[in-house]
């Protein structure tokens, strides 16, 4: 199981970005796979999660409105897409999967529950 991060870099304030977590390795069908951001001295905090088979989205409350999480199941990938960022963006961006999915956001909100990470990309938002 692999998941590979891209798709990070310099923007400024008020710009977007998409991400990009290609997956491999998977041969099992009911997961999720999660986005995570750690900024420095901070904790790593959920930022979105698809369930994979079924498309359901979950998100935190701060990436409502502006972040959108999708699949394409075609390239085994799933996207993060990041609007009117601000410089309390700025961080490591990481994808990880939940390989035991069972539909309940306070699971898939948690750090614990994901078995597999990305190595992260970062994220710098910055005039």
């Amino acid at each position: 199981v692999q998941l590979q991060a891209s798709g990070g870099g310099l923007v400024q304030p008020g710009g977007s970005l998409r991400l990009s977590c290609v997956t491999s390795g998977f041969d099992f069908d009911y997961y999720a796979i999660g986005w995570f951001r750690q900024a420095p001295g901070k904790e790593r905090e959920f930022i979105a999660a698809i369930a994979w088979r079924s498309g359901t989205t979950y998100y935190s409350d701060s990436a409502k409105g502006r972040f959108s999480i999708s699949r394409d199941s075609t390239k085994d990938t799933v996207y993060l897409r990041m609007n009117a960022l601000n410089v309390e963006d700025t961080a490591v961006y990481y994808c990880a999967v939940d390989m035991n999915y069972g539909g309940r956001y306070a699971t898939l909100s948690t750090r614990g529950a994901y078995e597999h990470w990305g190595q992260g990309t970062l994220v710098t938002v910055s005039s």
